[in-house]
């Protein structure tokens, strides 16, 4: 008996997904598009950024280290 009402309740949820899924407003291409452009931008940016503090944090713990004639 439970597994027939866990069948239903299947079913009922993937009408209730169909429903809710047709209530969605989808963007337009040209929105697409731009919003993936702009995620990679930013990306990228960030990327560059992140880089550049790793190269800075690195040079830095070269030199402290070498000063104290660790490394």
């Amino acid at each position: 008996m439970r597994d027939v009402m866990a069948v239903k309740d299947l079913f009922q949820f993937l009408r209730d997904v169909r429903n809710e899924i047709a209530r969605v407003v989808w963007p337009h291409f040209d929105d697409f598009v731009g919003s993936t452009v702009v995620v990679f931008v930013v990306m990228t940016l960030f990327a560059i950024y992140l880089g550049s503090l790793d190269l800075v944090l690195s040079r830095l713990a070269q030199y402290i280290f070498a000063w104290y004639g660790g490394y």
